[in-house]
């Protein structure tokens, strides 16, 4: 297929690689020059790489962004046709994506809202997991891409209904995380050894996906970026706007947002969402390691 594809950050240039990998014709834009995938074109603007495509990707940082690639100047929006599907891979409001759907429909033009799961690493392993919001018609055409770039798809309903679960999935790895690094700085600062305590989590039902994936870097102390804490902030706060809407009290979330906040103070937002645990371990006058580190 030809695919132009939006955004080269963290996940977006393994995932166009994966394209080019399998075979599809690719044109990939990035807001900063100078990011490229071996086999793609490269090209000037927005528009310019939607031109002739069959599919537009986006995977850009939030929903201004979203909003300015596609309607902004040199915006995609100018070499949009009927037929054209645009498959959104940002995290970003629901109700944002039912207005741009809305306004592209018109146009015959098919939103695909499709954020995905599984970090850096299922980036570059074609191993994501896609939460997707759209008719079956669009979504059944993108197979072939989905396939290129992760391991399944979950259709959660019609439009906005992926963006709506992708904030209810992070709203859970961020409050799973917070309590697994509360309890480290508790731990640590009570004298327990942090490996024998992990040995036990994994032992227990208290273990989690999010724990297996964070703890070898935490006690590596490594917050090198897989998801950046500033874009788990940016989708915290995306969640708790769609609880206001929907008249829905997240005490537990909003109290995390506070931990965010004071990170983001620190200078800890360009750093992996782990390094919430760092204020904890300020707080405290601890640190948590491992005997590797």
């Amino acid at each position: 297929m030809r695919v132009a594809f939006l955004g080269l950050g963290i996940m977006g240039q393994a995932m166009a690689q994966n394209l080019v990998k399998a075979g599809h014709e690719v044109t990939v834009w990035n807001r900063t020059p100078g990011k490229l995938v071996e086999g793609a074109a490269v090209a000037p603007t927005p528009a310019a790489a939607a031109r002739g495509a069959e599919v537009v990707w986006l995977c850009v940082s939030d929903t201004n962004a979203v909003e300015e690639v596609i309607f902004g100047k040199e915006g995609v929006d100018a070499s949009l046709s009927e037929g054209m599907i645009i498959a959104d891979s940002s995290t970003i409001a629901p109700a944002a994506t039912l207005k741009m759907a809305e306004r592209l429909r018109s146009k015959g033009v098919a939103w695909v809202d499709a954020p995905m799961t599984g970090s850096k690493i299922g980036a570059r392993d074609g191993t994501l997991v896609f939460i997707v919001g759209g008719d079956e018609g669009p979504i059944e055409r993108l197979k072939p891409l989905f396939a290129a770039m992760g391991k399944k798809i979950f259709r959660m309903g019609e439009t906005g209904k992926g963006q709506a679960t992708k904030l209810a999935m992070n709203l859970q790895i961020a409050m799973i995380f917070e309590g697994f690094a509360e309890a480290l700085t508790l731990a640590m600062k009570l004298g327990v050894d942090p490996q024998q305590l992990l040995s036990l989590i994994e032992a227990t039902m208290v273990r989690s996906g999010v724990v297996d994936y964070k703890a070898p870097f935490i006690l590596q102390r490594d917050f090198t970026p897989n998801f950046p804490l500033r874009l788990m902030h940016k989708d915290i706060r995306l969640a708790l706007e769609a609880a206001k809407e929907a008249r829905v009290k997240l005490p537990g979330l909003e109290t995390v947002e506070e931990v965010y906040e004071m990170a983001t103070e620190d200078g800890h937002k360009d750093l992996d969402y782990a390094a919430t645990l760092t204020l904890l371990e300020k707080w405290a006058g601890v640190q948590v390691k491992g005997n590797a580190a």
